[in-house]
């Protein structure tokens, strides 16, 4: 799409200059200090990374380019009699910093519909894979066969000019995002709907055409699959997924190749994979107690033996935020509207009133409130799907319009290899005992 590809060379253009003179005046400026806590602690809040897209803010939530989640539903625009803005839009913005238009939107979906053919080499992988196989496995591996495809690879071996890798870059990220709906309904057809395949249409947006792809025409269910994609899209650089995107990325793989690494790192029950085990746990709960409308108090037992037996309960808490999570807010205000009197969303509003208390009773939980994953997994059983084991691959879809422009922008500025240093524990009582002395 040559208008935001022109775009985002001005303004990718404008980033470098400023940012290359930055680091020139002040590449001794202390940005933050380290502790041993965080070397040991998963570098927890070490500053170390820049990441355009997004950035997390502890109280607010994501914000995307500066804006809320409650802004972004305010400001994107809406296309094919949408109600909520669609993901398209998200990306234009990730990419150039400004709220496209209208047209900008239409004119990104029609031609992701361009790129979306995939080749039929990726669904002959896919079959010969049993059918058991983890649909995370199965979306890893499409991606990974999807490679052949790869301009950036093509041209790289042709011998490439490093001005031009953003631009090889863009046009992979804008391919890749174009098939991987395709690609994933194919995987869900197979794994769960006996291979009833459904072919696009070329009438509906990205999400909507997703959605159709699943086997659900509800046009309500388009408009919650433009939300999920939205607020799944991008979580700033720190978190696993996009960690791994960018660090494989750095070594100058292509898309596919970093993608790929950026799936199994949010396949990862700590991750992506928690968004599975928080309706499975629903479901457990559900049967344990024999009542698909369960109290307040039984929930509350529920709880209390699932931490008695040393588990979390998933979907509460987050590494970062302190306050309820705007993206599981986002959705909780989407079902209020379509969805209040379904018995699972009753159960999921019911846990939200009894769990934080529980968790803060305990004086150990730092965050006791809900992320994103405590609420997806309700709405998409009340729709029918009910195969929780392909949910991550849903977030896994989102999740390439965040990480996918973060890697237009980070060939774009020419960040280099990054490769931090570790150290042994034996050095680590070496320095504590000279700093000591």
């Amino acid at each position: 799409m040559k208008k935001l590809k022109d775009k985002f060379e001005e303004k990718s253009t404008e980033v470098r200059d400023k940012l290359k003179s930055t680091v020139k005046a002040n590449a001794n400026a202390v940005v933050g200090e380290v502790v041993l806590g965080q070397v040991y602690g998963g570098m927890r809040g070490i500053k170390s990374m820049i990441w355009e897209t997004s950035n997390l803010d502890p109280v607010e939530g994501i914000r995307f380019r500066g804006h809320t989640i409650p802004q972004l539903q305010a400001k994107l625009p809406r296309i094919n009699g949408s109600s909520e803005p669609v993901p398209e839009g998200l990306f234009w913005l990730m990419l150039t910093g400004e709220i496209p238009t209208v047209q900008d939107v239409e004119d990104l979906a029609n031609d992701w519909e361009d790129r979306a053919d995939v080749p039929k080499h990726v669904f002959a992988v896919l079959d010969q894979l049993p059918i058991e196989t983890h649909p995370m496995t199965q979306f890893s591996m499409a991606i990974v066969a999807l490679q052949s495809e790869s301009v950036f690879a093509r041209r790289y071996a042709e011998g490439m000019n490093k001005k031009d890798y953003w631009e090889a870059t863009y046009e992979d990220a804008m391919n890749l995002i174009a098939k991987l709906p395709r690609v994933a309904a194919y995987i869900y057809q197979r794994t769960f709907k006996g291979g009833q395949h459904i072919e696009r249409d070329t009438s509906l947006d990205w999400s909507a055409n997703f959605a159709h792809m699943l086997g659900n025409d509800d046009p309500v269910f388009y408009d919650f699959m433009r939300l999920y994609m939205v607020i799944h899209a991008d979580h700033e650089g720190g978190n696993a997924s996009a960690h791994t995107t960018h660090l494989v990325g750095s070594t100058l793989s292509d898309a596919y190749y970093s993608f790929a690494s950026g799936m199994n790192a949010l396949a990862g029950p700590l991750h992506g994979l928690a968004n599975q085990e928080v309706i499975k746990w629903i479901f457990e709960m559900l049967d344990d107690l024999g009542t698909p409308n369960p109290s307040k108090e039984q929930i509350a037992t529920f709880v209390q033996k699932t931490l008695d037996a040393g588990k979390v309960i998933p979907g509460y808490g987050h590494a970062v935020l302190r306050q309820p999570d705007p993206r599981f807010t986002a959705q909780k205000g989407f079902a209020e509207k379509h969805l209040s009197d379904a018995d699972v969303i009753q159960v999921v509003w019911k846990i939200f009133e009894v769990v934080p208390p529980i968790l803060e009773s305990l004086g150990k939980v730092k965050n006791p409130w809900p992320n994103v994953d405590a609420h997806s997994g309700s709405i998409l059983v009340h729709y029918g799907m009910r195969d929780f084991t392909f949910y991550t691959v849903l977030f896994g879809v989102s999740r390439a319009l965040g990480v996918m422009a973060a890697q237009c922008w980070s060939r774009a500025i020419g960040f280099p290899l990054e490769r931090p240093k570790s150290v042994t524990s034996e050095w680590i009582y070496n320095f504590l005992e000279a700093k000591e002395k």
